[in-house]
Protein backbone atom coordinates (compact mmCIF):
# COMPACT_ATOMS: atom_id res chain seq x y z
CA UNK A 1 0.00 0.00 0.00
CA UNK A 2 3.25 2.42 0.98
CA UNK A 3 4.09 2.28 -2.97
CA UNK A 4 0.89 3.03 -3.94
CA UNK A 5 0.18 5.80 -2.06
CA UNK A 6 3.55 7.42 -2.41
CA UNK A 7 3.17 7.22 -5.97
CA UNK A 8 -0.32 9.30 -5.84
CA UNK A 9 1.89 11.76 -3.43
CA UNK A 10 4.55 12.47 -6.00
CA UNK A 11 2.25 14.80 -8.15
CA UNK A 12 4.32 17.47 -10.01
CA UNK A 13 1.11 19.25 -11.42
CA UNK A 14 -0.77 19.43 -8.27
CA UNK A 15 1.79 20.37 -6.20
CA UNK A 16 2.41 23.30 -8.79
CA UNK A 17 -1.54 23.76 -8.61
CA UNK A 18 -1.62 24.19 -4.76
CA UNK A 19 1.24 26.70 -4.89
CA UNK A 20 -0.19 28.80 -7.43
CA UNK A 21 -3.20 28.63 -5.37
CA UNK A 22 -1.66 29.74 -2.04
CA UNK A 23 -0.28 32.64 -4.07
CA UNK A 24 -3.91 34.00 -4.57
CA UNK A 25 -5.39 37.02 -2.72
CA UNK A 26 -7.31 34.19 0.00
CA UNK A 27 -4.57 31.51 -0.62
CA UNK A 28 -4.89 29.92 2.60
CA UNK A 29 -8.81 29.44 1.96
CA UNK A 30 -8.29 28.54 -1.45
CA UNK A 31 -5.64 26.21 -0.29
CA UNK A 32 -8.12 24.15 2.41
CA UNK A 33 -10.82 24.03 0.13
CA UNK A 34 -8.10 22.62 -3.16
CA UNK A 35 -7.03 20.00 -0.22
CA UNK A 36 -10.26 19.40 1.23
CA UNK A 37 -11.13 18.82 -2.70
CA UNK A 38 -8.60 16.41 -3.47
CA UNK A 39 -9.05 14.18 0.17
CA UNK A 40 -12.54 14.01 -0.91
CA UNK A 41 -11.61 12.43 -4.64
CA UNK A 42 -9.08 9.87 -3.36
CA UNK A 43 -11.72 8.71 -0.17
CA UNK A 44 -14.72 8.36 -2.37
CA UNK A 45 -12.92 6.61 -5.49
CA UNK A 46 -11.57 4.44 -2.63
CA UNK A 47 -14.80 4.01 -0.87
CA UNK A 48 -16.50 2.58 -4.46
CA UNK A 49 -13.23 0.25 -4.87
CA UNK A 50 -14.20 -1.17 -1.24
CA UNK A 51 -17.79 -1.04 -1.97
CA UNK A 52 -16.90 -3.13 -5.25
CA UNK A 53 -15.03 -5.92 -3.85
CA UNK A 54 -17.29 -5.99 -0.92
CA UNK A 55 -20.28 -6.79 -2.80
CA UNK A 56 -18.13 -8.91 -6.25
CA UNK A 57 -15.90 -11.29 -3.50
CA UNK A 58 -12.89 -9.63 -3.98
CA UNK A 59 -11.56 -12.03 -1.39
CA UNK A 60 -11.77 -15.64 -1.63
CA UNK A 61 -10.29 -17.97 1.14
CA UNK A 62 -8.73 -15.07 2.73
CA UNK A 63 -6.50 -15.12 -1.05
CA UNK A 64 -7.32 -12.22 -3.69
CA UNK A 65 -10.17 -12.50 -6.24
CA UNK A 66 -8.71 -13.47 -10.12
CA UNK A 67 -11.03 -10.71 -10.98
CA UNK A 68 -8.98 -8.73 -8.47
CA UNK A 69 -5.09 -10.36 -10.32
CA UNK A 70 -6.94 -9.33 -14.02
CA UNK A 71 -7.53 -5.44 -12.92
CA UNK A 72 -4.05 -4.77 -11.22
CA UNK A 73 -2.69 -6.31 -14.27
CA UNK A 74 -4.94 -4.35 -16.59
CA UNK A 75 -3.81 -1.15 -14.94
CA UNK A 76 -0.09 -2.10 -15.07
CA UNK A 77 -0.31 -2.37 -18.60
CA UNK A 78 -1.98 0.63 -19.05
CA UNK A 79 0.31 2.69 -16.75
CA UNK A 80 3.51 1.52 -18.31
CA UNK A 81 2.33 2.06 -21.62
CA UNK A 82 1.57 5.87 -20.49
CA UNK A 83 5.00 5.58 -18.51
CA UNK A 84 6.98 5.22 -22.11
CA UNK A 85 4.93 7.46 -23.91
CA UNK A 86 5.63 10.20 -21.42
CA UNK A 87 9.36 9.38 -21.43
CA UNK A 88 9.21 9.70 -25.66
CA UNK A 89 7.39 12.95 -25.41
CA UNK A 90 9.68 14.54 -22.62
CA UNK A 91 11.76 17.85 -23.33
CA UNK A 92 14.93 17.26 -24.14
CA UNK A 93 15.62 20.60 -22.20
CA UNK A 94 13.63 21.00 -18.91
CA UNK A 95 13.93 24.83 -18.84
CA UNK A 96 11.14 24.43 -22.03
CA UNK A 97 9.37 22.55 -19.95
CA UNK A 98 5.03 23.75 -20.66
CA UNK A 99 2.42 24.11 -18.28
CA UNK A 100 -1.09 23.66 -18.74
CA UNK A 101 -2.74 27.03 -20.00
CA UNK A 102 -5.01 26.49 -17.60
CA UNK A 103 -2.91 27.57 -14.73
CA UNK A 104 -2.78 31.08 -15.81
CA UNK A 105 -5.69 31.54 -15.04
CA UNK A 106 -5.90 29.76 -11.51
CA UNK A 107 -6.37 33.38 -9.48
CA UNK A 108 -9.79 33.97 -11.03
CA UNK A 109 -10.95 30.42 -9.90
CA UNK A 110 -14.16 31.24 -7.97
CA UNK A 111 -14.16 28.91 -4.81
CA UNK A 112 -15.77 25.97 -5.90
CA UNK A 113 -14.21 25.73 -8.93
CA UNK A 114 -10.52 25.68 -6.30
CA UNK A 115 -12.41 22.55 -4.58
CA UNK A 116 -13.53 21.20 -7.96
CA UNK A 117 -9.97 21.17 -9.19
CA UNK A 118 -8.80 19.56 -6.41
CA UNK A 119 -11.39 16.57 -6.53
CA UNK A 120 -10.47 16.46 -10.65
CA UNK A 121 -6.39 16.25 -9.80
CA UNK A 122 -6.98 13.61 -7.31
CA UNK A 123 -10.14 11.40 -8.40
CA UNK A 124 -10.01 11.60 -11.91
CA UNK A 125 -6.20 11.81 -12.54
CA UNK A 126 -4.50 9.61 -14.97
CA UNK A 127 -2.38 8.40 -12.74
CA UNK A 128 -3.73 8.81 -9.27
CA UNK A 129 -7.39 7.10 -10.16
CA UNK A 130 -5.41 3.83 -11.24
CA UNK A 131 -3.55 4.01 -8.38
CA UNK A 132 -6.50 4.54 -5.90
CA UNK A 133 -8.26 2.20 -7.53
CA UNK A 134 -5.71 -0.60 -7.06
CA UNK A 135 -5.58 0.38 -3.80
CA UNK A 136 -8.65 -0.22 -3.54
CA UNK A 137 -8.84 -3.91 -4.70
CA UNK A 138 -6.03 -4.65 -2.43
CA UNK A 139 -7.70 -3.46 0.34
CA UNK A 140 -10.94 -5.14 -0.41
CA UNK A 141 -9.54 -8.57 -0.99
CA UNK A 142 -7.16 -8.80 2.25
CA UNK A 143 -9.72 -10.60 3.94
CA UNK A 144 -9.67 -7.77 6.36
CA UNK A 145 -13.21 -6.42 8.69
CA UNK A 146 -14.73 -3.91 7.03
CA UNK A 147 -13.50 -1.71 10.09
CA UNK A 148 -10.20 -1.99 9.28
CA UNK A 149 -10.27 -1.71 5.85
CA UNK A 150 -11.91 1.82 6.02
CA UNK A 151 -8.74 2.59 8.55
CA UNK A 152 -6.48 1.34 6.27
CA UNK A 153 -7.95 3.94 3.65
CA UNK A 154 -7.91 6.73 5.54
CA UNK A 155 -4.05 5.78 6.06
CA UNK A 156 -3.91 5.68 2.50
CA UNK A 157 -5.15 9.12 1.81
CA UNK A 158 -3.58 10.26 4.28
CA UNK A 159 0.03 9.28 3.17
CA UNK A 160 -1.52 10.11 -0.57
CA UNK A 161 -2.25 13.40 0.55
CA UNK A 162 1.48 14.46 1.70
CA UNK A 163 2.63 15.87 -1.43
CA UNK A 164 -0.44 18.66 -1.62
CA UNK A 165 -0.95 19.10 2.07
CA UNK A 166 2.79 19.69 2.48
CA UNK A 167 2.80 23.31 0.79
CA UNK A 168 -0.66 24.32 2.19
CA UNK A 169 1.77 23.17 5.99
CA UNK A 170 4.16 25.23 4.84
CA UNK A 171 2.28 28.31 3.99
CA UNK A 172 0.38 28.26 6.85
CA UNK A 173 3.34 27.81 9.05
CA UNK A 174 5.74 30.64 7.75
CA UNK A 175 3.50 32.91 6.22
CA UNK A 176 5.41 35.42 3.80
CA UNK A 177 8.56 33.98 4.38
CA UNK A 178 7.13 30.36 2.54
CA UNK A 179 7.36 32.21 -0.83
CA UNK A 180 10.79 31.52 -1.57
CA UNK A 181 10.49 28.10 -0.52
CA UNK A 182 7.27 27.31 -2.64
CA UNK A 183 8.73 28.99 -5.59
CA UNK A 184 11.24 26.68 -6.11
CA UNK A 185 9.46 23.97 -5.35
CA UNK A 186 7.04 25.24 -8.09
CA UNK A 187 9.80 25.69 -10.75
CA UNK A 188 11.32 22.21 -9.85
CA UNK A 189 7.84 20.64 -10.52
CA UNK A 190 6.97 22.27 -13.37
CA UNK A 191 10.65 21.55 -14.87
CA UNK A 192 10.65 17.99 -13.87
CA UNK A 193 7.09 17.40 -14.31
CA UNK A 194 6.96 15.32 -17.54
CA UNK A 195 10.01 12.67 -16.47
CA UNK A 196 8.86 12.47 -12.73
CA UNK A 197 5.62 11.29 -14.15
CA UNK A 198 6.68 8.55 -16.95
CA UNK A 199 9.35 7.35 -14.28
CA UNK A 200 6.20 6.80 -12.51
CA UNK A 201 3.82 5.60 -14.37
CA UNK A 202 6.53 3.13 -15.66
CA UNK A 203 7.48 1.34 -12.24
CA UNK A 204 4.28 1.57 -10.49
CA UNK A 205 2.96 0.09 -13.87
CA UNK A 206 5.37 -3.25 -13.68
CA UNK A 207 5.20 -3.36 -9.59
CA UNK A 208 1.03 -3.65 -10.66
CA UNK A 209 1.84 -5.98 -13.47
CA UNK A 210 3.45 -7.83 -11.12
CA UNK A 211 1.19 -8.28 -8.34
CA UNK A 212 -1.66 -8.91 -11.17
CA UNK A 213 0.40 -11.90 -12.43
CA UNK A 214 0.91 -13.13 -8.81
CA UNK A 215 -2.93 -13.42 -7.99
CA UNK A 216 -3.36 -15.06 -11.23
CA UNK A 217 -0.67 -17.59 -10.83
CA UNK A 218 -1.18 -18.52 -6.96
Amino acid sequence: MLGLAAGVAVSPLPIVAIILILATPHGRLNGLLFALGWVLGLTALGAIMLAIGGTAGASTHEQPATWVGALKLALGTLLALFGARQWRRRPKDSSQAHLPTWMAAIDRFTPVKIWGLGLLLSGANLKNAPLTIAAGASISSSGLPLPQQIGTLAIFVAIASLGVLAPLAVYVIMGERAKSILTDWRDWAARHNVAVLAVLFFVLGLKLLGDGISILTS
